[in-house]
């Protein structure tokens, strides 16, 4: 069982609710935890029995950021804040007592990215399911600068060209950008420092099937 705490900064605790039942888990809403420290105090009795606690927003520095100061008070140990990734930076992982916590960032795109980066394969591993990440060879249709000190998960949609998978970027990648991430079918995987790659080069890509 998992249980979604929603921040109150984020419209659409939907989200986690539909991949972690595609991903083969039971996802219970616990609602839009205000932002005040004092109403984190009612988290921990409502993930008695889960087995993974999953919440979206307040995983990053602003006042409103309330995840890892407002549960430190009853339990919750970090094991690591922040990934050299783009979307997604924010991200959380510790645990609620012995409970595991994922923390989602706010932004609706990070947010899927990061679930589709590390939720999958944890409710994989919880399952007892051997988890591998749909990664496919592509050919770029356009050129890709180089990249900086982030792996970057690129917004793309896929096509069947003379019998060659090939992906297109997005020209936008702002992370808020929900309507570009809902018409994507995959995401360009670029590592931390890859060069600069033209057109007819090959690239991992990450299909998206959420």
């Amino acid at each position: 069982m998992l249980l979604v705490c929603r921040h109150a900064r984020l419209d659409g605790g939907g989200l986690a609710r539909i991949v972690v039942r595609a991903w083969g888990g039971e996802a219970f809403d616990v609602g839009i935890i205000p932002d005040r420290a004092e109403e984190f105090a009612r988290i921990p009795a409502a993930v008695h029995g889960m087995d993974l606690i999953v919440t979206l927003g307040g995983a990053s520095v602003g006042d409103h950021d309330l995840i890892q100061s407002a549960l430190a008070p009853h339990g919750f140990a970090l094991d690591f804040w922040k990934i050299a990734m783009r979307p997604g930076k924010p991200l959380i992982f510790g645990r609620l007592n012995a409970t595991p916590l994922i923390g989602l960032p706010g932004n609706p795109v990070s947010a899927m990215v990061c679930a589709i980066l590390f939720m999958a394969p944890a409710l994989s591993a919880m399952l007892g399911a051997r988890y591998e990440p749909p990664v496919r060879r592509a050919r770029l249709t356009a050129p890709l600068k180089a990249n900086g000190k982030r792996q970057d998960y690129i917004r793309a949609r896929l096509s069947i060209v003379e019998g060659v998978l090939t992906v297109e970027p997005f020209k936008l990648q702002d992370s808020s950008m929900q309507r570009i991430f809902a018409h994507a079918d995959a995401l360009i995987v670029r590592a931390i420092d890859a060069p600069a790659a033209a057109p007819g080069d090959t690239t991992d890509v990450l299909l998206l099937d959420v």
